[in-house]
């Protein structure tokens, strides 16, 4: 008896030791794929190389029935923890014009004054008039807060946006986004490896919804969020906190840890540490399900018929180019 609970013992050792092996073998050659120096040849030579000595210490081990292989890749993967340690994000690259510049904001008395909010108006996603305005809002006027969602593809997955309004109409819209550089293209899979930097874009709401839905076919929902005017104040505050941070401590994007919900709920827990955590912060599609159950919108109707009334992609593709955009896109909702 004692003799087959050492064999299972042992078996469980060595998978448990060769899944590890495993998982840490892929993620070190996408790290070095991703970030080793030199261009697409270096990276690819450098992650092939990677992956070709894990698999022969693996065969050596199993074939030599030898711990040596294992210790040897306990120091190639520290010394590749410590490479990928030094790497620092930055806010000095050549930016995509759309992320070019960061936000600051001031704060005195209840106006607040924000630097680089975007007003770009777009015809395509290379070519549009690149406009970047100082802004003043006071926030004895801050009269709601929206939830906007945009999807792309699959419906477990969407961007989250908040959109904040004034009693004279006008309205501003906050979002964490990957910093892309000139002529890069986004990936959810360098998302986890420190492919991008995170920015916090503020802009006018024909700007930022606009080019979703008419420039790049995402489908939006507009969701009214039921918040007391000190949370809501102290929500706008805390992205002009956040935002004045990223513009002197850059930060990587991370698709899972540092996203544009996980960013949001961090600030919100701030607010209301009571604020439970959900996988629906993560799978950012199902957010209003998420909001529904901690009510922070109305329960007063189903939540289907909230996302069917909260659709705003056809009134913003119809919205004139001379039309109050932010009034079109709430007028039937």
């Amino acid at each position: 008896m004692a003799k087959k609970l050492r064999m299972v013992g042992r078996s469980v050792l060595f998978v448990a030791i060769a899944l590890v092996t495993l998982l840490s073998g892929v993620w070190g050659a996408l790290a070095l794929w991703y970030k080793l120096p030199g261009g697409v040849a270096w990276r690819t030579l450098g992650g092939t190389i990677w992956a070709l000595v894990v698999i022969a210490l693996a065969v050596f081990a199993i074939s030599r029935r030898s711990w040596l292989p294992l210790g040897v890749y306990a120091l190639m993967y520290t010394l590749l923890l410590l490479w990928w340690a030094s790497i620092a994000p930055s806010n000095h690259r050549i930016w995509s014009d759309d992320v070019a510049r960061m936000l600051t904001g001031t704060v005195q008395g209840s106006v607040v004054t924000l630097d680089n909010v975007r007003n770009f108006n777009w015809r395509s996603d290379t070519d549009y008039d690149a406009r970047w305005e100082t802004r003043h809002y006071d926030l004895d006027r801050l009269a709601s807060a929206d939830a906007v969602l945009s999807y792309w593809g699959s419906k477990a997955i969407a961007h989250a946006m908040i959109s904040f309004g004034f009693d004279d109409g006008s309205h501003v819209v906050f979002s964490v986004e990957i910093r892309k550089k000139r002529g890069e293209q986004y990936s959810s899979i360098g998302g986890f490896f420190r492919q991008f930097e995170t920015i916090l874009v503020a802009a006018d709401e024909r700007d930022i919804i606009r080019v979703r839905t008419n420039v790049r076919g995402e489908d939006d929902y507009l969701y009214p969020l039921r918040m007391d005017k000190p949370i809501m104040r102290a929500l706008f505050l805390s992205y002009v906190q956040a935002a004045n941070t990223l513009s002197t401590k850059p930060a990587f994007y991370n698709t899972i840890t540092s996203n544009c919900t996980t960013i949001v709920y961090r600030m919100a827990r701030q607010i209301d540490p009571g604020l439970p955590w959900d996988m629906r912060l993560l799978l950012t599609g199902y957010l209003p399900e998420y909001l529904y159950k901690v009510g922070a919108l109305d329960r007063s109707v189903p939540v289907e018929q909230l996302r069917q009334r909260g659709r705003i992609t056809d009134r913003a593709k119809n919205a004139a180019p001379d039309e109050d955009f932010s009034k079109a896109i709430r007028t039937g909702s």
